[in-house]
């Protein structure tokens, strides 16, 4: 999906400002977000990619005009609307109004919070046949425009890259994000270097790795 969060070589949205001394939040309403994101997360209605895709899937304009947690929380509002687990009226209320709908898994008790988070949600699978690819072979990434979830940056499809590296095999986003299987693929760190990424102007010596799923890659 060619949505506005893929931002990687586009210009115009001015330099990035580091802030010093940065505090982990900003505001108390952006630890609340975190929290209603991860304990909603727990009930087992979606998984993770389908929790990025109704973050990046927001309109260009909201997205861009929306702050880091602000994009939390109305990427959450879509997934807990699209479930029926929350109501226009609920919403605009600030409460409850009905019993809660039934979930896949109960709610993550506070005691449990610390073993859930160490825990995580590990996305690495098993593949039934060997990977395509090895170490030191050149590969090239498919020039494609889906309209669906991907992890393949708009500004490295259709060019050419080394494999440096074989993670193994994992959850395919771009099918897991619309319930339609993790399908696990191999996983590769494909080097690029910045003139094949940005042009002639790009400097000789930058390169960038990529984790690319399996099917992003053609060999050459």
């Amino acid at each position: 999906m060619n949505g506005a969060q893929d931002l990687g070589g586009m210009m115009g949205f001015g330099p990035v400002l580091p802030e010093p001394n940065e505090p982990v939040f900003h505001a108390d309403w952006e630890k609340h977000t975190l929290g209603l994101t991860l304990a909603a997360s727990a009930l087992g209605e979606w998984n993770i990619d389908i929790g990025r895709h109704a973050r990046e899937s927001l309109h260009p304009a909201d997205y861009l005009s929306s702050s880091y947690y602000e994009i939390w929380f109305k990427g959450l509002i879509k997934l807990l609307a699209e479930r029926g687990m929350l109501t226009p009226a609920e919403l605009e209320a600030g409460h409850s109004l009905q019993a809660p709908a039934a979930t896949k898994r109960p709610a993550l008790a506070a005691a449990h919070v610390p073993a859930a988070l160490t825990t995580g949600g590990p996305c690495d699978r098993p593949v039934e046949r060997p990977a395509l690819f090895s170490v030191g072979e050149k590969v090239r990434t498919r020039n494609m425009n889906p309209v669906g979830h991907t992890r393949l940056p708009r500004y490295a499809r259709g060019k050419t890259g080394i494999i440096e590296r074989v993670h193994g095999g994992f959850v395919f986003p771009d099918t897991n994000a619309h319930r339609a299987g993790e399908n696990p693929q191999w996983v590769y760190s494909v080097v690029f270097t910045g003139p094949e990424l940005w042009g002639d102007g790009a400097d000789a010596g930058l390169t960038v790795a990529l984790d690319c799923w399996e099917s992003y890659l053609e060999r050459l």
